[in-house]
């Protein structure tokens, strides 16, 4: 399940995290104060596949998909 971090609308902004499902829509108040809150878009850690075949393919678009050799696989 993914954590989402939340800022108050309030001045100072507070921030928390909380772990919610893909499928759950985002809160629109702080669960323990009511103030309303909105989901901040962060950067965030992504899994990211790491080949262990050794040398990595040139990273050049196909002409027919335009996307990277091995990037689906």
């Amino acid at each position: 399940m993914p954590t989402y971090v939340y800022e108050t609308l309030a001045d100072p902004p507070e921030h928390f995290e909380l772990q919610q499902s893909m499928k759950d829509a985002p809160l629109k108040v702080h669960p323990s104060t009511g103030i309303p809150v909105r989901r901040v878009i962060s950067g965030g850690f992504g899994l990211m596949k790491v080949r262990s075949r050794g040398k990595f393919p040139k990273a050049i678009p196909s002409p027919s998909t335009n996307c990277c050799p091995g990037c689906h696989d």
